[in-house]
């Protein structure tokens, strides 16, 4: 990258866009930004707002999306137009055929793609400490880590393009099951009379400890706010992805399918709309049982 500072186009601020955007402009770096809510950009004042993806890229040397799918990320950058030259970061959780798909079309309008999805919720992107998975070519990644160093704590190269998306999915996955598990835990404890709390101490000092247990439990599914900052229908399309790639690598799956589909029947059994951590709730529809006091 030519400039010692990188003008940045920010496309896609909801619940992690928005904190990450504003990461950015805390540390002073040129910052435009676009999201189709006009509302969401009121934060940013009027300066750095642009009406639309192309008016916010104008000028810029990296142009970073955090969208809800690689779909709506590759119509956002192309309407941005992005100048040859410009590095695209697409931090969205993106299927990673979608994303090569994009890769194949920003080449031949002279821009590089980075894929870089990330983990680690509202709070570690309000504190720039998300794990960021990256994939593409080494050195597009090291144009972008300028930037990328503002937003995670580390920074992962998983591979080519494609590799963060995939990387992220397969996360996704795993945080799933065990996000289930861990509920169905509780449950079995609780109607046995254990009390959830101390079951929480005692897995967390104990070899079933998982980020479920140790970060999510007591925030937001026992104190009854459901609301971590990540959307169920986001976690059923992320393990939509890792499926996918599943049957792409001919590998079987049967946790992971059954995963799936106890994700997808809470998500039609619950109002739309509804935090992952929801996924509690449904639970407790269908014992009869609260884990919350």
């Amino acid at each position: 990258m030519t400039k010692a500072t990188p003008r940045i186009a920010f496309i896609g601020l909801g619940q992690m866009g928005s904190r990450m955007a504003a990461r950015l402009a805390e540390a002073g770096l040129p910052l435009a930004v676009h999201d189709a809510d006009a509302g969401a950009m009121e934060p940013f004042g009027a300066e750095r707002s642009h009406p639309s993806p192309k008016a916010a890229a104008a000028g810029c040397d990296v142009l970073l999306t955090m969208l809800p799918n690689g779909r709506v990320a590759q119509e956002a950058v192309l309407a941005a137009d992005p100048a040859p030259g410009v590095l695209v970061v697409d931090m969205s959780s993106s299927d990673p055929a979608d994303t090569q798909a994009m890769g194949a079309a920003l080449a031949d309008l002279g821009v590089a793609l980075v894929d870089a999805p990330v983990s680690g919720g509202i709070k570690r992107a309000a504190t720039g400490e998300l794990a960021i998975m990256a994939g593409g070519e080494a050195r597009d990644l090291e144009r972008a880590r300028p930037v990328l160093e503002h937003l995670g704590r580390r920074i992962f190269h998983c591979g080519p393009l494609g590799a963060g998306g995939a990387m992220k999915a397969l996360n996704n996955l795993l945080s799933a099951a065990g996000f289930a598990a861990t509920i169905e835990v509780l449950q079995i404890g609780r109607r046995f009379g254990l009390d959830p709390e101390l079951m929480l101490d005692v897995l967390n000092n104990s070899t079933g400890r998982n980020n479920t247990t140790e970060v999510k439990i007591t925030p937001f599914v026992l104190s009854g706010r459901f609301d971590s900052g990540f959307a169920l229908d986001l976690m059923v399309k992320d393990l939509t992805t890792a499926l996918a790639l599943a049957g792409r690598t001919e590998t079987d799956v049967p946790l992971g399918r059954l995963a799936l589909d106890l994700w997808r029947e809470a998500g039609g059994d619950l109002e739309a709309g509804v935090d992952h951590t929801a996924l509690a709730r449904w639970y407790e529809k269908r014992t009869g049982t609260q884990l919350r006091s």
